[in-house]
């Protein structure tokens, strides 16, 4: 990649989404690589700004709108994210001057456009610089949904759905939450240190770490300085950077030394590799997946980590035949594929790219999965059903209508099957259930059902 700066690279992220729908961490992780001449702080500050952007993406455009005096939507899109940079930078980052956000905007345009336009972004920037501590927003209590949405950054269908399912002072709770930039988490991989010596291992690398709020393995990251797979803890395969609410999962499956597991949809392996650490490595785990990409990841994680009774299968849960070799599974992990909800505060992209339709579409592909997962389960054996969303469409009703068609399947009361730490994050219908504002981890969903006949 020709020489680029932070800024730039910044905008072609911005505008990836734009014109694909792309995922701009995905985009990032391309262009790092070719971009050798990025420092650590040039590209800390680039994905600062992609995701500040995105998280207050209309926020920022409200703003704009205000003080445009012609129609918002002439705009072009790669001028609006200029303009959003620049913005964001002004209003969120107080160690950067003002000056030097609104003349590298003007740089920027100056690229793609005329000097009108130029004038254009530094005459809007300098007026909103002038009159930020005079911003309005939407008034709250003629329309709270109008200014919820403007407020926090969220679209209105979005702002609409929490209120109707929690109400509204826990949505305007939830709306914020999912606004705080989020801790890093490590798993501690116990199979070759324990929690309190990796913590020491990682201060000899100049990391400080707390103990995670619930899982036993879970340390909360602080004062990182480098790239998390440059530190020779990580090298030696000591841990694995995975959520709290995710690695709370393969404690409520349980899986068991020299059981036979079968991971539906495992990504980058995140939760296979965990079951396998719960097995102390001893019997066998099979992650299927669609992407080559991610399996590859997969495998690549396990031999970093020591697991080798992880397998990576490319297979499509979702499409018929799915079938597997003649033999049944102890336990079944469904991390069914969902609108990620409860993800906002690491991927705020979300907000922009999910919408209603997706919530329906998805409720049908997960009822699919567990219609066909069902029959690879043993008598006896256990299946657990998880997402990463708060949408019931997505989590109680699935149970729900798959229990009322699959008679010999049983819901488990997870209240009398979690370890103690565990019992805060299970709900009164026995349902493993995280909220961003409640728990300060992602919002999850889980339901273990057992086969019973």
């Amino acid at each position: 990649m020709a020489f680029v700066r932070p800024r730039q690279l910044a905008l072609s992220a911005l505008n990836t989404l734009e014109d694909s729908l792309q995922f701009p961490n995905r985009y990032l992780e391309q262009a790092f690589r070719q971009a050798s001449h990025l420092n650590e702080r040039d590209r800390a500050f680039t994905i600062h700004l992609v995701q500040g952007v995105l998280r207050w993406r209309l926020r920022l455009d409200w703003i704009i709108q205000q003080t445009v005096r012609f129609p918002f939507k002439k705009i072009r899109y790669p001028v609006l994210n200029i303009l959003r940079l620049a913005l964001y930078q002004v209003l969120f980052m107080n160690r950067v001057p003002e000056s030097a956000a609104v003349n590298e905007a003007v740089k920027q345009v100056k690229i793609i456009e005329s000097n009108h336009v130029a004038r254009f972004v530094n005459g809007i920037l300098r007026n909103i610089c002038r009159e930020k501590q005079q911003i309005r927003f939407p008034d709250k209590e003629r329309d709270s949904v109008h200014f919820l949405s403007v407020f926090h950054s969220y679209p209105v269908w979005l702002v609409e759905k929490w209120i109707k399912e929690m109400g509204i002072d826990s949505a305007e709770s939830m709306l914020a939450a999912g606004n705080r930039i989020p801790s890093l988490v490590l798993r501690t991989n116990t199979m070759k240190i324990d929690r309190k010596n990796l913590m020491r291992r990682l201060e000899s690398e100049g990391v400080r770490g707390k103990t995670a709020s619930f899982s036993p393995e879970g340390i909360t990251v602080e004062g990182l300085r480098c790239p998390i797979d440059q530190l020779n803890a990580f090298r030696e395969g000591l841990f694995q950077v995975q959520s709290e609410s995710a690695q709370i999962c393969s404690h409520l499956l349980l899986p068991k030394s020299g059981e036979r597991i079968l991971d539906v949809c495992a990504g980058l392996g995140g939760k296979s590799t965990h079951m396998a650490q719960c097995m102390n490595n001893r019997g066998e785990i099979l992650g299927l997946d669609t992407n080559r990409y991610r399996l590859l990841r997969l495998a690549k994680s396990a031999r970093r980590l020591g697991m080798n009774c992880v397998y990576a299968v490319a297979a499509d849960a979702g499409r018929p035949p799915f079938r597997m070799s003649g033999r049944l599974f102890d336990r079944i992990l469904i991390d069914a594929p969902c609108s990620a909800l409860g993800t906002i505060s690491r991927h705020p992209d979300i907000k922009w790219v999910r919408n209603e339709q997706d919530i329906r579409r998805l409720s049908l592909l997960q009822k699919k999965i567990l219609r066909r997962a069902a029959p690879l389960l043993r008598n006896g054996g256990r299946m657990l059903y998880v997402t990463c969303t708060t949408s019931p469409e997505e989590n109680d009703e699935v149970i729900a209508e798959f229990l009322e068609k699959n008679r010999k399947m049983a819901l488990i009361d997870l209240r009398n099957h979690v370890p103690e730490w565990g019992l805060p994050l299970i709900d009164d219908h026995g349902f493993f259930r995280t909220f961003p504002h409640i728990h300060g981890m992602d919002g999850f969903f889980g339901a273990l059902l057992a086969r019973d006949g």
